[in-house]
Order: structure tokens, then sequence, then C-alpha cells
């Protein structure tokens, strides 16, 4: 086992996994440290697989429109894999003035950030996707969304770093970040400790538990998230689908099924989660099934074969943290995805890695740096 490399990441998550192809592919040295025994064990392989603009907050739109634009339209070709990446555009649903108001204020805020989006009206979403609901009356539209496939592509990146020589470890908690007179010097886990200049937490809400040996804490909460699947349907439609209470949200893949994913109202509440078998409770079930019922009445005779469930690390402000930590030199930060971290976690892990690997990025993710949550006076 190989105890110094250029650059520890911790957590084999896509952005981790990602991070850490980048950074081999610019000739560095990787050893990734992940806490269970599973790559891609948490959010990264069970979430709905959206690659979206439309509905971020504006300070994260910047990067996930870079990446949007450099990285997944030939991220299938690069990994050597098909990442099942459809960019057929994206509609969130609305059904009463209320959603309405609230898509009009994400679709507004996304065009200031020169994201194509418009607002639909019952008919013209109607002529885009003929098989939702009558009970629809508007959508946000952007017609660069998408979807992937998250497993694939999170193996993907998994594979692709391995052939480039990084090293994996799993079964590796890592218990504390190391120091040398302020700077950076490794890690520790149990069994061992590893060494390197410079290290990536990407280790989701865990993360939290590693930064404090440093003095820094990203404000977040665990919330429980729930994705169904169902049987092969006949192909109806390509769009990635979202609602403006975020209450639902899916896609049919181009294998006919359907995967889509919501809510019982108790993502704060502890669920009986095993996390090296994931399973949901009935209520999760129950609650997102009439929730895509309310939006696709036509497929209330599919059949769901599987369901999968997770925790993801939810930000106070619902925006991501990619970032260099100015007070502890080599350290990088990249958490607090909010559940819709799959579609941005490519761009982040690219950004990051330029930054390590050549002291700049092509992105800009000043808005997204460790330290605005802290007291303005």
């Amino acid at each position: 086992m190989r105890t110094t490399s250029d650059v520890i990441v911790i957590g084999a998550g896509i952005v981790g996994n990602a991070t850490a192809y980048y950074l081999a592919k610019s000739g560095m040295s990787v050893t990734v440290l992940e806490a269970s025994d599973f790559i891609g064990n948490g959010g990264s392989s069970r979430n709905g697989g959206g690659v979206r603009q439309s509905g971020r907050n504006p300070k994260e739109l910047p990067l996930m429109t870079w990446g949007v634009k450099n990285i997944w339209p030939t991220l299938s070709d690069e990994l050597g894999c098909d990442t099942e990446y459809t960019q057929a555009g994206n509609l969130r649903l609305g059904k009463t003035e209320q959603h309405r108001a609230i898509l009009k204020g994400l679709a507004d805020a996304a065009v200031k950030c020169g994201v194509d989006v418009r607002m639909l009206d019952s008919a013209e979403v109607k002529e885009i996707n003929p098989y939702l609901s009558d009970e629809v009356l508007c959508a946000s539209w952007c017609p660069t969304d998408g979807h992937a496939n998250p497993l694939i592509t999170t193996l993907g990146y998994y594979k692709k770093a391995r052939e480039l020589g990084v090293q994996f470890v799993t079964g590796a908690p890592v218990t504390r970040i190391l120091r040398s007179k302020g700077k950076i010097t490794g890690v520790e886990t149990p069994e061992q400790i590893f060494s390197s200049d410079n290290v990536v937490v990407a280790a989701g809400y865990e993360s939290n538990a590693i930064l404090e040996g440093v003095g820094v804490y990203i404000p977040m909460k665990k919330h429980a998230l729930t994705c169904l699947v169902t049987e092969a349907e006949p192909q109806m439609f390509r769009q990635m689908l979202g609602t403006a209470m975020a209450d639902f949200y899916g896609h049919q893949t181009k294998h006919g099924s359907f995967v889509m994913g919501g809510t019982d109202g108790f993502d704060e509440v502890p669920q009986r989660i095993d996390d090296s078998y994931p399973l949901v409770g009935s209520s999760m079930i129950s609650a997102t099934s009439r929730g895509i019922l309310g939006y696709f009445p036509m497929l209330k005779n599919a059949k769901v074969v599987r369901a999968w469930g997770g925790y993801a690390d939810f930000s106070v402000d619902a925006v991501a943290t990619v970032s260099k930590c100015d007070e502890v030199p080599g350290l990088y930060i990249e958490c607090g995805f909010t559940g819709h971290g799959f579609g941005i976690g490519p761009a982040a892990a690219y950004n990051i890695a330029s930054l390590i690997s050549s002291g700049s990025c092509p992105a800009d993710i000043s808005p997204l740096r460790y330290d605005r949550f802290r007291p303005s006076k």
C-alpha cells in the first residue's frame, strides 16, 4: 500500500472519484480513502440522475453551466462507458399560482445568469410532454438540461482513475487531518497514517466530523431521500422532470424504466437505512408513489421493481461548498451539495483538481467558498 501521495481525497462518491481522476490526469499521484467498504456508497449511486441548471441557486450556476458545456457532452467517450447522458431538457412543473410564482422566480434568476430558461403555459407543456396530468398549470423549461445514470457515471470515474494509477482504500475512515506548523501533512485512519501536502474532503455530511479537527464547519443537515425504479414501459419522454415544491423528480431511462424520487416529509427523522444494503420504509415508497401519480396518473399500473434510500448533505443555504481553505494550506472542501450534487459533481471535481494542480480553475467558484457562513461583523 502506498502511504505517500501528492493528494489524498476523502470520499469515493462521484465528487471524490472525479477529483481523483482529474488530478491523476494532470500527472499527480492520488490516494482515495473511503470509510465504507464500497465505492459510491452514498448519494452518488442513489439519486434521480439530474444534470440540470434550472432550479438552482444562482451561486451554483457559473459552475453548473460550465460543466454542462465542457464536461457532460463528451463524458461517455472520456470515461469509456455509456453514462446514458441525455440532454433533452428539464420541465419543472406547477399546479397552482403559487407554484407559478416560485418557478418564475427561479427562471428569472437563471436568465440573469445567462441560462436559457422560460416559462410555459399548460398547452405548451403538453406539447413537450403529452403524458402529464391535466392539473399541470405551468412549467419552467430549460432545453439544455438533462439526466444521466448515477451508478455508471460514478463507477466510470472510479475505473478510469484506477487506470491512471489512483489508489483506492476502502474501509478506511479518516479520524484526523494531520498538520505541522499550520500546513497539511496527511491524514490518520485507525490502521494507517497517509502522508500528503494536499487533502480534499469530499465525504458528504460526514465531512464536518473530519473538518472539525482543523476548526472548519460547514452548516449542514442530514436528509433522507428515496428513489423508485419501475419495470420497463414503452418510451414516452426524454426530459428530466421536477416540480415547483421539489416534492417529485425523475426521468425515463433509455431502457424504458422510470427512475423517480420524492419524500414522505420526514426527511430529518432518522430512517432505518442499512448502508451496506439500502432499504427504505413503506411510508417513503407510498408517499413518493402518490407524488408521481399526481403528475402522471397514467402510470398507476406501473410496477415498482426496486427502491433505494440514502442520506444527502443539505447545506443550510442549499448551496454546495467547493473551495480551498485559506487558514489551512493544502486543504480543499467539496460538500453540502444538498441533494443535487450528481449533476454538478464532475464540474466541481474538475475545478478543484485544476486549482490543486495549476493554482487556478476555469469556472467561477468564488460564490461557493467555505467561509461564506461566517458573520459579517
